[in-house]
């Protein structure tokens, strides 16, 4: 049983090879200190925020770091209908850090909700966002975790695509700016849509894994056109430096200095 998660979904279907070199091959990838200070920042008000629903105490957290206490302070003001105390409490399951799998195919698929909040006839996935809100909201709705995450919900519930729904929060604020959100619904259409596309890929992943252990080929590269490998750690292992230098006439010469990957490009993996 081969475990997948939604960043690999989304690594896999941009580049089958640099999914290949991180999770086939297991091969280490570096990080900049600023985007593990974020990653740090972003786990502890996660935890922050799973005390918080358990009823434990939170102070030690905020006193550490009164920037996140301010975060969701916000959050709480700007939303407070899902922190209120409900009359109807019996009928509502809510659980931080709520684990869910499926298995499809001979694939386990993981997923974790930072809330949710399970009532008789609708059930909402919140997840908490540490980094600005993109711009193009068509992205994210196109994201392998807002798909997954609902199609998993509905795959392992009793709910309907169209009871559920999933919504972003961005808490770290910008100036005096309130947290922004957003939400989105759900339909057969797109459930059916998303079964079709993991299908696809995962009839894909298993042809050329059973080819790549059976001492075959590698997984395919992504198009050079769709300029991704100038970022991608891996460029110099698939020999896309050079390439890149062949559509790109402003490309560094390969010397010795930068065999290695620029840190400060690397981006988030980010919806």
């Amino acid at each position: 049983m081969f475990r997948l998660s939604q960043t690999q979904l989304k690594i896999f279907e941009e580049c089958p090879r640099k999914f290949q070199h991180s999770y086939l091959e297991l091969l280490a990838t570096t990080t900049s200190p600023e985007h593990q200070e974020k990653l740090a920042w972003g786990s502890r008000f996660h935890l922050l925020m799973q005390q918080r629903e358990l009823g434990l105490p939170i102070a030690s957290i905020i006193q550490q770091d009164p920037e996140i206490g301010r975060c969701v302070a916000a959050l709480i003001d700007a939303a407070p209908e899902l922190f209120a105390s409900s009359e109807n409490s019996d009928q509502i399951f809510r659980q931080a850090e709520h684990l869910r799998t499926l298995i499809v195919q001979d694939y386990l698929f993981t997923v974790i909700y930072d809330l949710l909040i399970a009532e008789p006839n609708t059930a909402q996935i919140l997840d908490w966002k540490t980094y600005p809100r993109p711009q193009k909201s068509k992205r994210i709705a196109e994201s392998w975790q807002t798909r997954l995450y609902l199609y998993v919900l509905v795959e392992t519930s009793d709910y309907s695509p169209e009871q559920v729904s999933m919504t972003y929060w961005f808490v770290q604020l910008r100036a005096e700016e309130p947290p922004q959100k957003l939400t989105f619904s759900y339909s057969q259409a797109e459930h059916d849509r998303t079964k079709q596309d993991l299908t696809r890929l995962l009839d894909n992943l298993s042809n050329w894994r059973q080819c790549y252990t059976q001492g075959g080929d590698f997984l395919p590269q992504v198009e050079i056109t769709a300029n991704l490998c100038d970022s991608c750690q891996f460029a110099t292992r698939c020999n896309r430096t050079l390439e890149t230098k062949t559509y790109s006439p402003n490309f560094a010469p390969e010397t010795p200095a930068n065999w290695l990957p620029n840190l400060a490009i690397i981006d988030e993996i980010s919806i």
